[in-house]
């Protein structure tokens, strides 16, 4: 098995020493590289090129929101896991509109922390339904009918199909559940979500389901297939 590749970066030298002594016990990861500011991740991920980095949100000088944005839009960015100390964080949702793959907080187990970096390599996002409504609830407020018009307006690209899919997804569903639901194949759900990723510009599912609360699709009844 190839070793995942992974960069941390936190601006705590404790903390990076902490999770280097823990993830670098796997023996499918390896530390590939330290930063302890956002603006040295670019540099290193082109040096080290690793295919997860785990990333403080809460830096001095490059904050992990902006190195996320600068790296999820390089071609072949590595996946991006927010480390943070709240469950619902402005910033934190911001980083996963900016293509972060999902967050895990500081005082989470090693053990999941350690599965987390896993899931991110193999494509999954880490983000359980529960916590993503927590977040979704969270970015409501004053910006909310702009993100809204702004959001139809996107969803537009759709079919009718890929928009009962997207719906699904950002319900916290599994290619299963929703090939269930739909009455369609797994393979034909991998590839509705491949097009919406796709036609929407998103970088993974967390995303889609971000879109999907926006446009105010969550709030409809929920589809019981064709």
């Amino acid at each position: 098995m190839t070793a995942i590749r992974l960069l941390l970066v936190d601006d705590d030298p404790l903390v990076r020493a902490g999770l280097s002594l823990m993830m670098g016990g796997a023996d499918d990861i390896e530390i590939v590289g330290e930063a302890a500011d956002g603006g040295e991740v670019e540099e290193l991920v082109d040096r080290t090129g690793p295919d997860v980095v785990l990333m403080d949100i809460r830096m001095p000088s490059v904050d992990g929101l902006t190195a996320t944005e600068r790296l999820r839009g390089r071609a072949e960015a590595p996946q991006v896991v927010v480390l943070t100390t709240f469950h619902a964080d402005e910033q934190v949702l911001s980083a996963l509109r900016a293509g972060a793959a999902g967050f895990v907080l500081k005082d989470t187990p090693p053990a999941e922390i350690l599965d987390a970096v896993r899931r991110v390599a193999a494509g999954d996002p880490v983000l359980s339904p529960t916590v993503t409504r927590q977040l979704m609830q969270h970015a409501a407020g004053t910006a909310a009918d702009t993100r809204r018009t702004r959001a139809r307006a996107r969803i537009t690209a759709l079919n009718d199909r890929e928009r009962e899919v997207g719906v699904a997804v950002g319900r916290g569903l599994s290619n299963a559940e929703i090939a269930a639901t739909l009455f369609m194949s797994v393979a034909t759900v991998k590839t509705h979500v491949s097009r919406i990723l796709a036609k929407l510009d998103l970088n993974n599912r967390v995303q889609i389901a971000l879109l999907a609360y926006d446009a105010g699709l969550l709030e409809e009844p929920a589809e019981g297939g064709h």
